[in-house]
């Protein structure tokens, strides 16, 4: 039985679930600046999955890098969600609100 499809699918699974309160923590603390971290990361983190010969590692490098690159979007649209008051403002930076 081959079982790297699994394998690779959970941890996507939980890589994206890992995301999600790095975008809410990353938007409370440092706002939308933080955007190009999450740039920098994705593509780093794509170029890693290209030169890793590894069946799982790859993939597994290639969904973060993914991942990050999709935070990017998602952090402006938390601050969104925050401006709706679904989620807690950071009292420190009410001026970027």
């Amino acid at each position: 039985m081959n079982y790297i499809g699994i394998i690779i699918a959970v941890t996507t699974f939980f890589v994206i679930g890992l995301f999600h309160p790095i975008v809410i923590k990353g938007e409370y603390y440092f706002g939308t600046k933080c955007w190009w971290w999450f740039l920098i990361l994705g593509i780093a983190f794509i170029v890693a999955s290209l030169f890793v010969d590894d069946v799982i590692i790859s993939p597994v490098l290639g969904v973060i890098g993914c991942s990050c690159l999709w935070s990017i979007l998602e952090i402006f649209e938390q601050k969104k969600r925050v401006q709706k008051g679904w989620f807690p403002m950071n009292p420190k930076r009410k001026q970027e609100y």
